[in-house]
């Protein structure tokens, strides 16, 4: 039932792109927290966001490998519902997270073949969802992303955590990949940006995007 897929969207960098995201329809308002991302912001700043947001929303840090005084720092200026991961965290790491400030913990993995969905077990009672990225890789003008396998991806679900589906999603693609992989969400950065500038959303994008993930279009 596609109306009932949730909806990401991330890389949020100004507070009138989280109003609008809001307004569109988005479950979730991702800020990132990740030192090599186009799309990083401060705590300042992503506190002064989230205050401008109505409570039903459901804000999600994005880190990558912090360490625990790092995260705390953050979740201390920042009201968030769940913190992503995007490293290397272990599992213990996550339990840790979890019982220190009392928040929901996604684990994102970049699947490329069967094997990298081996680790996804252990976060099994401990991630509250599961993120299917797609391969990693340092694209170049000659090299674009690797895409996401979705018949894969939907290998992800057997494990018994709730799966969200990442990894390249545009307004052409998302109704296809929703039909194929059924995950919980779906999460969308790049798909849903002006051309060419990461840190700013098109709002007929994004309201498309949800539209077409929702099955309301």
């Amino acid at each position: 039932m596609s109306h009932l897929i949730k909806v990401k969207i991330c890389g949020i960098t100004n507070g009138p792109d989280a109003i609008w995201a809001t307004n569109l329809g988005a479950d979730y308002i991702g800020l990132n927290f990740c030192k090599e991302s186009k799309r990083k912001i401060s705590s300042e700043k992503a506190s002064e966001i989230v205050e401008g947001l109505p409570p039903f929303v459901k804000v999600v840090g994005v880190f990558m490998n912090p360490s625990l005084a790092d995260l705390e720092k953050t979740v201390k200026s920042v009201k968030f519902s769940f913190l992503q991961f995007h490293g290397e965290e272990t599992a213990q790491f996550l339990e840790e997270v979890k019982s220190k400030f009392g928040l929901g913990v996604w684990k994102a993995f970049s699947i490329k073949s069967e094997e990298d969905l081996n680790s996804i077990p252990s976060y099994l009672g401990i991630a509250d969802a599961i993120l299917a990225d797609r391969p990693k890789q340092e694209p170049t003008m000659e090299t674009p992303p690797l895409p996401l396998d979705w018949n894969l991806a939907a290998k992800a679900k057997s494990f018994g955590i709730p799966l969200m589906l990442a990894g390249g999603l545009t307004l052409e693609n998302v109704s296809n990949a929703v039909a194929i992989v059924k995950p919980q969400g779906v999460d969308v950065a790049s798909g849903v940006e002006k051309n060419n500038t990461p840190r700013k959303k098109d709002i007929d994008k994004m309201k498309i995007f949800i539209q077409q993930s929702k099955g309301t279009l």
